[in-house]
């Protein structure tokens, strides 16, 4: 009797959800607003903001990076992953390592989450994962140098030392709120590693990233300015060669250095990344454009409502900053300009770097695929880490700078 009153009771829960469901989507139809001038603007604006992230980022970036972390979860060794970067690791060396490997890679918040999802499922500790994940689009060598040249030097200063002591303390807080989640991961990733075959030769697949990760950066460098330094110049011009020549070096090692069972499991292995992370990733951004339009351009959310709540350099001011930096797209080096007409018209020194801070290593896509690699609940606390460091370090910075 208990049974069959239990079975019936989860029925109707589940008939009720359907109802609630189904009720909720008509009333989000039956009053959106179309035909306004304002709605249809912001639903164009999530087309045109997806359409130009389809053009200009799956094909060079994200093209490019589930290679790159299909290969690791094939040609680097669990031995390696856990050896440096490991839950067992000595957390200063994990975290540097980390933090390093991250800032080599001039990508985006979206471009970086195939690589930290290849170290992360290879036994990466999650607090060295995490410090992959913030590294990666926060200490870009070529975004700190542009927000120095345009924005002023105190301003690239605090961004390149901010970003380098939220790698290392987030990652360091990550681990010691989920230690005893990771020292059972860590036991379970050894029993893996004690089955595992021998390790490839060090140099070989060292060099063999090296020439994916040049692919990588170099199909992707941004036109340098008029009166940039000449090698920035001369690598853009030469960028094609470069990345070609990478890329027959890379097919050479490919063919004569590994397997074809290898190879044939480094393709499963990037389209299993593949089905994972872009359908979120789409939708991600096609939601942040509905939402928050192209920079120039209008969403549902007016940049008026941005612009005059980053004046100053109250707690509301830099709160806000981070949270809409959060939540906003931001290809690589396209927040120096946003920031740029930001504080031309009124943003304080400390909302801005707050949003620098928080911007590049955040997204609303970012947020769903980190979701789906670590869960809901860690998903959380990083961000809200990275929201609430960079809130007090744009007050700190706005108090020093005036």
């Amino acid at each position: 009797m208990f049974h069959k009153l239990t079975k019936l009771y989860q029925e109707n829960r589940d008939q009720g959800r359907l109802l609630l469901f189904i009720l909720s989507g008509f009333l989000v139809i039956y009053f959106i607003p179309a035909g306004t001038i304002y709605f249809d603007n912001a639903v164009l604006e999530a087309i045109r903001l997806t359409n130009w992230y389809a053009q200009e980022h799956v094909i060079l970036c994200l093209f490019p990076a589930f290679i790159i972390a299909g290969a690791m979860a094939v040609y680097i060794s669990q031995g390696s992953v856990l050896r440096y970067l490991g839950p067992q690791a000595s957390k200063p060396i994990a975290l540097s390592v980390a933090s390093v490997s991250g800032s080599l890679l001039a990508v985006c918040s979206c471009t970086v989450l195939p690589l930290f999802g290849g170290i992360y499922k290879r036994g990466a500790g999650l607090g060295a994962a995490i410090a992959f994940l913030y590294s990666g689009p926060a200490i870009n060598v070529m975004a700190i140098v542009v927000t120095a040249k345009v924005l002023g030097p105190e301003l690239g200063m605090a961004r390149a030392l901010g970003a380098i002591v939220f790698a290392v303390i987030i990652g360091a807080i990550m681990h010691l709120i989920y230690r005893r989640e990771e020292s059972e991961r860590a036991q379970a990733s050894t029993r893996g590693f004690e089955a595992e075959e021998q390790e490839k030769p060090f140099a070989a697949v060292v060099t063999f990233f090296a020439l994916m990760i040049g692919i990588l950066v170099f199909a992707n460098w941004a036109n340098p300015q008029a009166d940039d330094h000449g090698i920035w110049i001369f690598i853009y011009s030469a960028k094609w060669y470069l990345s070609a020549g990478f890329l027959i070096l890379s097919a050479g090692m490919l063919t004569s250095w590994f397997k074809i069972e290898e190879r044939n499991e480094w393709v499963s292995s990037s389209w299993g990344f593949a089905k994972q992370i872009m359908p979120l990733l789409l939708i991600g951004v096609l939601i942040a454009g509905l939402l928050l339009g192209r920079p120039g351009e209008e969403g549902l959310i007016p940049s008026w409502i941005i612009e005059n709540a980053v004046g100053g350099n109250s707690l509301a001011a830099n709160f806000f900053a981070s949270i809409a930096g959060a939540f906003m797209y931001f290809a690589t080096l396209t927040e120096v300009p946003i920031l740029q007409g930001l504080i031309s018209s009124g943003m304080g020194k400390g909302p801005a770097l707050a949003l620098l801070l928080a911007g590049p290593a955040l997204s609303l896509p970012n947020m769903l695929v980190i979701r789906g690699v670590i869960g809901t609940r860690k998903t959380f606390v990083y961000v809200s880490l990275v929201v609430v460091m960079a809130t007090i370090s744009g007050i700190i910075f706005g108090n020093i700078a005036g």
